[in-house]
């Protein structure tokens, strides 16, 4: 018979009835003794929990074991990098959020996450720093919801990171939620990275709407109507605006009643904003690839958010030109305009007739043109994109045939004529296919978005458009930008990789961090195409960069490209290099002599899948680099045919060593015997100051992993009991066949270092190591 269940002492009943009142006992938990507070918590909701936080910490009470345990009742998984985690609090309160935002957690399945007093999403809201929005976007659609004001607010103060994931087309109500939301969370909130990921279709209408609103932008047409949905931050700024500008208007004796009939205007637009609004967000999810706004409202735009002649804005169905000369008064008026940080939406007075027009605004080119007139240069027919992008100021917009077509001016108003407000500072693309007009749309977008730090392109099949991508890099280098790091990377190269790094450098070069990586060469090329006089014959000044990461798709290293970017990187500390082909020996010597010479800060140097079989010298001479602490040669075929001399020479150059502190030898076909030989570089005589050793994928067996420890506890015994290394990892090694010797060797080496290990399966490597037998 089962024993009987110890009855619950009279305390514990208490704190179960104090528990289920806590609505109305909440102040008097708060002050009890901490003995009795640290009993209670765990019978509280998830709502009283997070309140309790301020009284458990003056009782000397950490309330981070219960909230670890909820996470491991509730969510079920053990999260990545869960050792790293400090607040279990603000972890859980965020999955918890999202959970109950996307309709996956059922919050009446357990008692502590259900209570009437409080509503889920508004209690945790404050604790979301990140934020992921899937498929038809139904959390967007209920932030947006009039019920959930307070959470769209207390989201606008703390999320950071907004991320996109698997995304589908909606339709027109959904877009306008997300209008709504990426208002309040970027232009108005803190959100300052937007992320994008596996969109394998995407809908042009909507990638546009999220690039131009996280670059800052309310595309034109999109405006809200703001008699039916207002943004009152947007219309206390247009107050503080307009006071500030009267009082201008006052100083200059600006002519009262032009200003007054522009009140009028702005007031009798509205109704052409709510028409504006529904046939953007109606248009079609797949607009053709072309650039209408130059075909058909080129002869309609105003040259401001307001009517040229101070007049009523025209219809969207006018065909009455609007591109006038632009009178004195409105000079004025532009030239102040140019100094407002941000524009409420209610000023914006572009009006367009094509429902593409939310895909037309980023078509615009951000020209350099103080006035922000258009400018009325007919353009010509078949320039390519680097002609307009890099134009010289007040050039028109090109490189599309519509502009042509009707034979009217070919001016657009430029971005810095739209309304503009904050701006994300981190944009990633992952797994999103872009097409030409896609990469125009960035292209344009990044040439003026100044407060950009940090640029990831990441499976987006650029192919040739990657030179739209590095024409608006080049348009954003001339403006006083923040860019600091920068990483693409795609499946095929359209130029060779130190071409493409040296075209960065020499337009970027304030760049701290940049990372270029391709997986294949573009077969249809054949031989690499033809130098480009603007990247090749370029200069490049004294740049910033401090890490520089460079993938090749088997590739020649190209010397000639990469050698000047070294040269110019003073600052470098962090070079990688994987899958370059090594054409000669003497490019190897060529960089590594140009390390030694020009980089006196480089303190990491990796190259991963090089063949280094035939380059003994220089991979003695980087051993021999005083400057460098970490040296990575992974899979690089080091022994494969070497002799027993050039092991020699670089055990005798790591013992002279004493400034590299981690050596990194992986997949290099070590075999037991130079495991065994490794073990003197910690010899009596050695000044070596080496902590860190990877000799992971080594077909290394235990008895070689047995005969390097017992060779390493006769050095630790000659030196005095201890040497410098402090760290060994043998990750995919041929160690568990003899698994009594393995454990012995195991058990001997961890009490001379830490051992990184996994669970492999040697099985995978037993042809590569009877090779080696």
């Amino acid at each position: 018979a089962m024993a009987a269940e110890r009855p619950r002492t009279l305390f514990a009943l208490s704190a179960v009835a104090v528990s289920r009142s806590m609505a109305a006992l909440e102040r008097d938990v708060w002050a009890l003794p901490g003995h009795l507070l640290r009993d209670l918590l765990p019978l509280l909701t998830v709502f009283h929990l997070e309140r309790a936080e301020d009284a458990a910490r003056r009782a000397g009470l950490s309330t981070q074991p219960i909230w670890r345990k909820l996470w491991d009742d509730v969510m079920k998984t053990r999260p990545p990098n869960s050792e790293s985690i400090t607040c279990w609090r603000k972890k859980f309160l965020e999955a918890f959020f999202s959970n109950v935002l996307h309709g996956v957690l059922d919050i009446s399945s357990d008692w502590r996450l259900n209570d009437r007093h409080f509503s889920p999403l508004l209690h945790s809201s404050p604790h979301v720093s990140q934020l992921t929005l899937c498929n038809m976007l139904q959390g967007a659609v209920e932030l947006t919801a009039n019920h959930n004001h307070k959470v769209l607010e207390n989201l606008a103060g703390s999320l950071q990171i907004l991320k996109f994931q698997h995304l589908l087309s909606c339709d027109q109500s959904i877009r306008r939620s997300l209008v709504l939301l990426l208002h309040r969370l970027i232009h108005h909130g803190s959100v300052s990275q937007v992320a994008v990921y596996s969109w394998p279709v995407p809908d042009m209408v909507l990638l546009v709407l999220i690039l131009s609103m996280s670059a800052g932008f309310w595309p034109s047409g999109n405006a809200l109507a703001y008699h039916s949905s207002p943004c009152g931050l947007c219309r206390e700024e247009d107050k503080a605006q307009s006071w500030e500008s009267a009082q201008e208007g006052a100083e200059s004796g600006c002519n009262a009643e032009w200003e007054g009939s522009d009140g009028e205007n702005q007031k009798g637009s509205l109704d052409e904003a709510d028409a504006c609004m529904n046939s953007v967000l109606s248009a079609p999810t797949s607009p053709p690839l072309r650039n209408p706004a130059c075909e058909e409202t080129s002869s309609k735009v105003p040259c401001d958010h307001t009517s040229i002649q101070g007049g009523s804005s025209p219809c969207p169905g006018s065909e009455q030109p609007s591109c006038h000369p632009t009178p004195r008064k409105t000079r004025r008026r532009l030239k102040r305009a140019a100094g407002r940080k941000r524009r409420c939406l209610r000023q914006s007075r572009v009006r367009y007739a094509d429902p593409e027009d939310l895909y037309d605004f980023v078509f615009t080119v951000d020209r350099e043109d103080n006035s922000g007139l258009l400018d009325k240069t007919r353009t010509t027919e078949g320039e390519n994109t680097e002609n307009w992008t890099s134009s010289s100021p007040g050039s028109p917009c090109t490189g599309h045939a519509g502009c042509k077509k009707r034979g009217g001016p070919a001016g657009i108003f430029s971005l810095k004529a739209a309304p503009r407000f904050r701006s994300v500072s981190t944009l990633e693309l992952f797994s999103i296919p872009l097409t030409g007009d896609a990469c125009q749309t960035l292209s344009n977008l990044l040439s003026s978005w100044v407060s950009l730090e940090n640029l990831v392109l990441s499976s987006n099949d650029l192919d040739a458009n990657i030179s739209c991508i590095l024409s608006g890099l080049r348009a954003l280098s001339r403006r006083p930008c923040r860019l600091r790091v920068l990483r693409i990377s795609d499946g095929f190269s359209h130029m060779p990789c130190t071409e493409l790094v040296h075209c960065i450098m020499s337009t970027l070069p304030q760049l701290h961090t940049l990372s270029v990586g391709f997986h294949f060469k573009n077969q249809l090329e054949g031989n690499r195409p033809e130098e480009s006089p603007s990247c090749s014959e370029a200069e490049i000044p004294e740049s910033c960069l401090e890490v520089l990461e460079i993938r090749f798709p088997s590739e020649p290293l190209h010397t000639a490209f990469l050698l000047p970017v070294l040269k110019a990187s003073k600052s470098l500390q962090q070079l990688s290099l994987d899958s370059a082909r090594l054409p000669c020996p003497q490019e190897l010597g060529l960089l590594v002599d140009m390390l030694k010479e020009c980089t006196p800060n480089l303190k990491k140097l990796s190259f991963q899948n090089v063949n280094l079989a035939e380059h003994q010298k220089e991979v003695l001479l980087l051993l021999q680099n005083p400057g460098l602490q970490e040296i990575t040669l992974a899979f690089c075929r080091l022994f494969e045919s070497s002799t027993a001399e050039f092991l020699s020479e670089i055990i005798n150059t790591m013992k002279r060593n004493s400034s590299l502190k981690s050596l990194k030898l992986p997949g290099n076909r070590l075999g037991n015997h130079r495991l065994v030989a490794l073990a003197d570089i910690f010899s009596e005589d050695s000044s070596s100051s080496l902590c860190q050793l990877d000799v992971s994928s080594n077909c290394i067996n235990a008895n070689g992993l047995l005969e390097f420890t017992k060779k390493l506890e006769g050095h630790i015994q000659q030196r005095g009991g201890q040497i410098p290394l402090t760290h060994l990892h043998l990750f995919q090694m041929w160690l568990k066949h003899n698994v009594d010797t393995f454990q012995e060797a195991l058990r001997r080496l961890r009490a001379v270092c830490s051992v990184v290990s996994d669970s492999w399966d040697s099985s995978q490597a037993f042809a590569d190591y009877i090779s080696v037998m």
